[in-house]
């Protein structure tokens, strides 16, 4: 809260420094950094393209800014401010893009009438949409009409763009999920890492477990400790929460090593390595053989599975999944597994373990899928008038 708060203290100066009067700008607003990971591709797509334009990105939570507010590869990063009628000419005074794109949920009705009255194209990527959602209630009419100003909405599956054409929005097309054109880019990119190859030096099977809230290592952590000696292990907590991070080291009845502590040390000797910092799982996915992600658990939301899904592994996800296609999709397929209880991980853990066959055809199904899910990006890009 406090980063949420500060970070947009003087916006506005902070905004105007990165823009000049001559500069013709494409502007992504994403909510956090998940949402921006699905931007990715089209931001690089249009880059292609647009050459000449800048790429402007806001973001609503400080996941996303703090991570993101000294890269490169982006033109212009900024807080959103928050939604009103004075904050939203501002903003759009300042910036004065050319066209508009918002992830998934991020709609905000003010920014919405102003880019609407000003004329600038608006779309929507990646989004999905489900009938509990405040647009399709009748308390939600303010959210219906902002959604409506959207030149186009593409939107991830046949489910939502029924309901959206059922509630009158014509506007709409299925262009598929843009996280697939982003994970599938991730496999030709360099994915070594060195400490990961020390640590899996010997061969043995690797299952990492991404994202990892506490819930989920309630149900996971006897199973770990029961591991056999030929599995590695790798725990990618979401939150760096040092007073966490040191109790769930003194539960691991293992040799057990954080991130943070492997300078000048043989990682061979270890078969548990506690990942306390960020921006290293998507590489350390390539290393697995098999995958636990987290949220899924408790009520936090389904983290990522598509990263891993792309590198041809199965994976184990909690109870909570509804809400992510992809998810069911997956486990109606055979890639993916839910579990809720100790003893449900444990005998899946050791079903895949023990079981080459089975693990092996439950990964390829995800590989397979994530593959056949591709070009999103493409189908927005031959889209868009811009």
């Amino acid at each position: 809260m406090k980063l949420f708060v500060e970070g947009r203290a003087n916006w506005k100066g902070k905004l105007q420094s990165q823009v000049s009067e001559d500069d013709k700008v494409i502007w992504f607003h994403a909510a956090s950094l998940g949402e921006y990971e699905q931007a990715v591709p089209v931001i690089q797509a249009l880059k292609q393209t647009h050459p000449d334009y800048k790429i402007a990105v806001s973001f609503f939570s400080p996941s996303g800014y703090e991570i993101k507010k000294k890269d490169s590869k982006l033109d212009i990063v900024t807080y959103l401010p928050l939604d009103t009628k004075k904050n939203a000419r501002r903003f759009l005074d300042i910036l004065n893009p050319e066209a508009a794109f918002f992830v998934k949920y991020e709609i905000w009705p003010n920014l919405m009438d102003v880019l609407n009255n000003r004329q600038v194209k608006s779309y929507l990527i990646s989004g999905l949409f489900r009938p509990e959602q405040l647009y399709f209630r009748p308390m939600g009419k303010f959210m219906a009409k902002a959604l409506g100003k959207f030149d186009h909405l593409f939107v991830q599956n046949e489910e939502s763009l029924k309901l959206l054409k059922n509630h009158g929005f014509e506007q709409a097309s299925i262009s598929g999920d843009t996280r697939y054109d982003r994970v599938i880019a991730q496999l030709g990119m360099d994915n070594k890492l060195s400490f990961m190859d020390d640590f899996t030096a010997s061969g043995e099977l690797t299952m990492v477990f991404g994202s990892t809230w506490p819930e989920d290592l309630t149900i996971t952590l006897d199973a770990m400790n029961k591991a056999p000696a030929q599995v590695k292990l790798v725990i990618a907590p979401h939150q760096i929460n040092a007073a966490q991070i040191q109790k769930l080291k003194k539960d691991i009845r293992k040799k057990v090593i954080c991130y943070s502590e492997i300078e000048n040390q043989n990682l061979q000797n270890y078969e548990v390595l506690i990942i306390d910092t960020i921006g290293l799982l998507t590489k350390i996915y390539s290393y697995a053989n098999m995958a636990y992600v987290g949220g899924g658990m408790g009520l936090s939301g389904l983290h990522n599975i598509l990263e891993p899904a792309a590198f041809g592994i199965p994976i184990v996800i909690g109870e909570n999944y509804d809400k992510f296609p992809e998810a069911k999709m997956l486990r109606r397929l055979g890639g993916v597994f839910s579990v809720d209880s100790e003893k449900e991980f444990e005998g899946l853990f050791k079903k895949l373990v023990t079981d080459k066959t089975f693990r092996e055809k439950s990964g390829q199904i995800c590989g397979h899928f994530v593959n056949s899910e591709a070009g999103a990006t493409q189908k927005i890009i031959s889209s868009i008038d811009l």
